[in-house]
């Protein structure tokens, strides 16, 4: 079951998308990887959702990604007396630890450490930035503000501070559970939160130990500002804009996540683009017009994945938001203004074999018009090289290793299959040609183009590549023996 397109597509799974028969229609319509949103539902409903994900995965025969995201820290005020107050613009304001209900001159924020970070002129924002303050004075417990544009503020509302790094961690006891759940199930991606420094990067990489690929969520103006490093520390990236447009002027958000995705790209690192993507389709069976336009411009820009929130998690249509989804991206990669620019953003390679040697496969597919590329994997890195080029044809992925091939559901262009260990060349020739052909990639005649490294006995090599063309069924040979003089040793392919 091939996907005609080189996009992926995430969904978010909730209440209106918790059953097996939906989940099984989800990946139908185009699915490639679910999100587990662990700010909502719970442990039970949560590993009920990944059972029919991996059960899903099983009657189709097709690896499938799961992705944890944890909730992270949440700035709230407390309560307040009648449940609001309105904040005039120009009035005052204070924040406090005092626990009473507040009303239109105070309220408890129960978090001491942000009183630390606050200085005169930091500016504090409520309910999604749809209320601003402006500190005036503060101290170790409290905080008088000036209001800057008032509304009404009610009970735990959120608090966002774009101007201040805070010392809060971005695991909070909450996500240490969620995250011992989620890597007890399997799950092959953890989409972490809050997170404002390289250093907050390194801290969640320690918790998550290898046992999973660790997604960045940029929601920051602080992460912006260290973006490069921030993004080497990572396993991917997820252009989080809702939480972008909260903290940044809503006309620096497209240049910023534009400036993202061109980043990753050139580190080779899979970037995700989210947030209100087709948000009309919560209640509309068709997205507007500038909602169509915004997935195709996350496409055109080169992102490994685009993501769907609250339209599969909670909306009426989600099956046909991932329908929709689905051809837009396939639209869009048919443009040949779409191959134009994939191109123009190409970065030079690095001076290293595994980059030389995926940068000729590139120059190879485009040259011969193969029908896909073939890369044999350990860890992920080989055909993370090759998405990395963004090749004109798609990339067969041949792994021994679920874990990777699930992991590998996420990145663009990339058809992962599960395949055996090969002793020598022509085996590993002979199998892609087969699995090409099994796959839907490649018909007898058809070229392809196929990477790996040599000698297959060691780790980290990308250093091979291979023009090979199908065989038809009746001169197909079988796998032969070694070359003479070569002794083979299984492989731990790079």
């Amino acid at each position: 079951m091939r996907r005609h397109r080189f996009a992926k597509i995430i969904a978010t799974l909730g209440p209106a998308t918790s059953a097996p028969e939906t989940i099984r229609s989800l990946f139908a319509a185009g699915v490639d990887v679910f999100r587990l949103n662990f700010s909502h539902g719970d442990h039970d409903g949560h590993r009920r959702c990944f059972e029919a994900i991996r059960g899903t995965e099983s009657a189709t025969g097709r690896p499938i990604g799961v992705l944890l995201d944890l909730q992270g820290p949440k700035l709230r005020v407390g309560q307040l007396a009648g449940g609001s107050a309105m904040l005039e613009e120009g009035g005052s304001f204070v924040f406090d630890l005092d626990p009473a209900p507040g009303g239109p001159e105070r309220v408890t924020l129960p978090h001491p450490e942000v009183f630390t970070a606050l200085k005169p002129g930091t500016n504090l924002l409520v309910n999604d930035g749809k209320i601003r303050l402006e500190v005036e004075t503060c101290g170790a417990n409290f905080a008088g503000t000036r209001v800057r544009i008032g509304g009404e503020i009610s009970d735990h509302k959120g608090v966002n501070i774009p101007d201040a790094v805070l010392p809060i961690s971005p695991l909070t006891d909450k996500d240490r559970k969620d995250l011992a759940l989620g890597l007890e199930l399997g799950a092959d991606w953890v989409a972490a939160s809050f997170v404002q420094r390289p250093q907050d990067v390194l801290m969640l990489r320690e918790a998550i130990a290898g046992r999973a690929g660790l997604v960045t969520k940029l929601e920051k103006p602080s992460a912006i500002r260290r973006l490069d490093e921030i993004i080497e520390l990572s396993d991917a990236i997820m252009v989080a804009r809702g939480d972008l447009g909260v903290e940044l002027p809503p006309e620096d958000v497209p240049s910023i996540s534009r400036r993202i995705v061109r980043a990753c790209r050139s580190a080779g690192k899979p970037v995700i683009v989210a947030t209100q993507m087709l948000e009309s389709m919560v209640s509309s069976p068709v997205p507007t017009r500038a909602e169509a336009s915004d997935v195709a411009t996350a496409i055109y820009d080169g992102a490994d994945a685009v993501m769907l929130s609250g339209e599969t998690a909670v909306g009426r249509y989600p099956v046909e938001t991932v329908d929709i989804m689905h051809r837009i991206i396939a639209r869009v990669e048919c443009d040949p203004h779409y191959r134009e620019q994939i191109d123009a953003a190409l970065t030079s390679p690095k001076p290293t074999a595994a980059d030389a040697i995926s940068d000729a496969m590139r120059r190879i597919a485009q040259t011969l018009s193969v029908a896909a590329a073939v890369t044999y994997t350990n860890s992920g890195s080989s055909s993370l090289r090759a998405a990395r080029e963004r090749p004109s044809a798609p990339v067969l992925s041949l792994t021994p290793h679920m874990n990777t091939a699930r992991r590998l559901a996420l990145v663009w262009g990339l058809h992962s299959v599960l395949s055996k260990d090969v002793d020598h060349v022509e085996e590993m020739v002979d199998q892609a040609c087969r699995t090409a052909a099994a796959e839907g990639f490649a018909n007898a005649g058809d070229r392809l183009v196929v990477m790996a490294g040599m000698p297959f006995g060691m780790s980290g090599t990308t250093n091979l590549l291979r023009i090979a063309r199908v065989p038809s069924p009746a001169t197909a040979h079988r796998a032969p023996e070694p070359a003479s003089g070569h002794s083979p040793t299984r492989d731990r392919r790079s």
